[in-house]
């Protein structure tokens, strides 16, 4: 209102300036109100409607050729649906609650395979006067492997048909989970493979990953199309895209992470449901390298490392990673995966972006790898040999 009285004053005056035989004088605290009324009124105009297209509007306004709704505050976070609360108290209850320590914490092996497992021997000698350090644990969805190695036997656990990039392979990872919770003493979870063999001794690897706080899943964010456009948005409300992300299944896991795993229903069931192959559209999906990635992105971030201590050799460019065979088996060879300190993703889309991190252990920046993949059968003899060697190192 002021400025409005302000102007109205100054049209009176200027009426009797024009008037030359009645020349009165304006005082000047008068138009030092109306001079300031109107640069007032030309900045506030010009910061809440910024001129577009021109270099003129970053004078005027901090936030550049930018309008008013970019200033105002955030909008409130998405309200949780029923079953999103429920999820969130039950996983926060469960990573907030300090875990106890049995006198002899034992880390569980998981062995996910079809039947046979052709490294026994190479485990046998890994395992080998470290009785009460760890359990055994196997999944063998097709045929019950004849064992030769102690640790192994009557190790079986309850299992089902697994098909690849199904919902069926996390439905296995998590049977396996399930039996090995049921001993306390378990207080790390490490899934491997029937091609994984062990990089170092078990007392380097039981250090590893009993002397750190976190899990070692695999996770990053792929923008390319088989990444992000894998993510079917009947997801929604509960996973949006911005959170959807990629791993690799071969994960190692301490117990809460595990037991929210466990008591996870919604996610999964998200996954099973619109994360699966020949999907409308000629999409595909697989659960077992989004499921796990994308769950803890989103309840505990800070608590993975985004990494998986499982090496395997991608370089080839294939669907599948590159598989050891005999020939290849050499000293050089484990002296060169051993002594891998960081971890590359690779985007798939158009850019191929190549995404190298520091592998950190404890903020120390240490070897990425304590097991290793795709491992062909044959070469097990020249593993046998190398193992006292490439496990030293």
């Amino acid at each position: 209102m002021k400025t409005s009285q302000g102007w109205h004053l100054g049209m009176k005056d200027m009426q009797i300036l024009s008037a030359p035989r009645h020349r009165a004088q304006l005082k000047k605290p008068t138009w030092i109100i109306v001079l300031v009324s109107l640069v007032s009124l030309f900045l506030i105009c010009a910061y809440v409607y910024p001129p577009q297209g021109s270099g003129a509007c970053y004078v005027f306004s901090l936030n550049g050729c930018k309008g008013f709704s970019d200033w105002l505050p955030p909008a409130p976070a998405r309200e949780f649906t029923d079953e999103e609360l429920a999820s969130h108290v039950v996983t926060n209850e469960i990573l907030n609650t300090p875990p106890v320590m049995p006198e002899s914490p034992k880390i569980a092996f998981m062995f996910l395979t079809p039947g046979a497992l052709p490294f026994e021997k190479l485990w046998d000698r890994f395992f080998q006067g470290h009785e009460g350090k760890f359990s055994v644990y196997v999944h063998a969805s097709k045929d019950k492997p004849v064992h030769f190695s102690r640790y192994f036997v009557n190790r079986e656990i309850r299992s089902d048909k697994v098909v690849w990039g199904k919902i069926s392979m996390v439905d296995a990872e998590r049977r396996l989970l399930a039996y090995a919770l049921k001993d306390t003493d378990n207080q790390h979870f490490v899934l491997l493979s029937d091609s994984c063999i062990p990089l170092r001794d078990f007392d380097y690897v039981y250090k590893y990953l009993m002397y750190t706080n976190i899990s070692f899943v695999d996770c990053f964010e792929d923008p390319g199309p088989h990444g992000s456009g894998r993510y079917y948005e009947r997801m929604l409300p509960e996973v949006e895209k911005k959170d959807f992300r990629k791993g690799a299944q071969w994960f190692t896991m301490k117990r809460q992470h595990a037991l929210a795993v466990m008591a996870d229903s919604l996610y999964y069931r998200k996954f099973k449901d619109y994360c699966k192959p020949n999907m409308e559209g000629n999409r595909n999906c697989y659960s077992d390298e989004h499921y796990i990635p994308t769950f803890f992105h989103m309840l505990d971030p800070t608590g993975i490392a985004n990494w998986s201590v499982t090496h395997v050799d991608w370089s080839e460019g294939k669907w599948h990673p590159k598989s050891y065979v005999r020939k290849d088996i050499t000293s050089d060879l484990m002296r060169n995966i051993t002594s891998i300190s960081e971890n590359v993703h690779v985007t798939s889309d158009a850019r191929k972006e190549v995404q190298i991190r520091p592998c950190l252990w404890n903020g120390n920046q240490r070897p990425c790898y304590l097991f290793a993949r795709k491992f062909l059968p044959e070469t097990l003899d020249s593993l046998l040999q190398l193992y006292p060697n490439y496990t030293s190192i």
